[in-house]
């Protein structure tokens, strides 16, 4: 039995900065009404939503998002700030330490679970910063939360190396929450190279590609130009072999570009699609092919008015 690979972007919606999507991706001259989302799921059928990280999910919110999308769209949410980023959200006048209740865990599950009863949350997205490092509070923490979120299926980000340090433990644990680890390729950690700490297997293989920019990765004038990075097509590749061996073997795999600079993540992401045997529907602005050649021949252009 085969599963599915579904391949996106991490978020749909740039409007501003030097690597904003409108007149890459999106038109220059929109038509009265237009509909980013909506865009966006005519060519792939699934999203990484980051918007949750920094503001709870609501009902309605999401609710709206399932109007606008075909019904085999999914999504896949990053949980909010204050469950895994403290220091962050004490920045802004928040909590300490772990400091999360049943009430805000009840506020979030209310937020996501129109995408949940709908059969359209692809995963719940568990991203902790470098500094969340394996210890016995930390293990304890994790596992509480795993537990918290249990209805729904779960991918961990975990960025420390020390987690990597007993993988068998780091294994056993997020196995006995019943989710998996997200695979990372950035600068400094390639997606494949990363396979081997991920046993036992987990039923969902869920990646994130967030471009290989090592010269601003630490150090840049603003945040985008991280992610302002293009992958050659022989970089996707083992992200195609390791995709499809998963599949073939009956698992789900969730991948998405984060290397969003310019809708850079947008052309990887078709070029993977393609890569994988798999459709490219809706077109894509002319603009952008000749930004990105490797879409030439692999994506439909508008007609040309004679």
């Amino acid at each position: 039995m085969s599963g599915v690979v579904r391949v996106g972007t991490s978020g749909w919606s740039y409007p501003t900065g030097k690597g904003t999507w409108n007149g890459v991706f999106y038109p220059a001259r929109r038509p009265r009404g237009f509909d980013e989302l909506a865009y966006y799921a005519e060519r792939f059928d699934t999203v990484e939503v980051n918007s949750t990280f920094y503001r709870m999910p609501e009902a309605p919110l999401t609710s709206r998002w399932l109007e606008r999308t075909p019904s085999g769209f999914l999504f896949s949410v990053k949980l909010f700030q204050k469950f895994t980023h403290p220091d962050m959200y004490l920045a802004r006048g928040g909590v300490s330490d772990w400091d999360v209740s049943v009430g805000d865990i009840d506020a979030f599950r209310a937020g996501v679970d129109p995408l949940a009863a709908a059969g359209r949350l692809g995963a719940l997205l568990l991203q902790f910063p470098p500094s969340f490092h394996a210890l016995p509070e930390t293990r304890d923490y994790l596992d509480w939360l795993m537990r918290a979120f249990s209805a729904y299926p779960l991918v961990v980000e975990l960025r420390h190396k020390s987690w990597d340090d007993d993988a068998t433990a780091t294994a056993a644990l997020l196995a006995g929450g019943a989710a998996s680890r997200v695979l990372i390729d950035d600068p400094f950690t390639h997606l494949v190279g990363d396979l081997g700490t991920r046993t036992p297997e987990p039923p969902l293989i869920y990646a994130r590609l967030h471009g290989r920019n090592r010269a601003a990765w630490w150090e840049h004038e603003v945040a985008e130009d991280r992610y302002n990075y293009l992958y050659p097509p022989a970089e996707l590749d083992p992200v195609v072999a390791v995709a499809s061996e998963a599949a073939a073997s009956g698992r789900r795999v969730l991948v998405y570009l984060n290397n969003h600079f310019s809708a850079k993540a947008v052309a990887n992401a078709a070029v993977l699609k393609s890569r994988l045997g798999q459709l490219l529907p809706g077109d894509y602005p002319v603009e952008m092919v000749e930004r990105y050649p490797d879409l030439a021949g692999i994506v439909a252009t508008p007609p040309t008015l004679l």
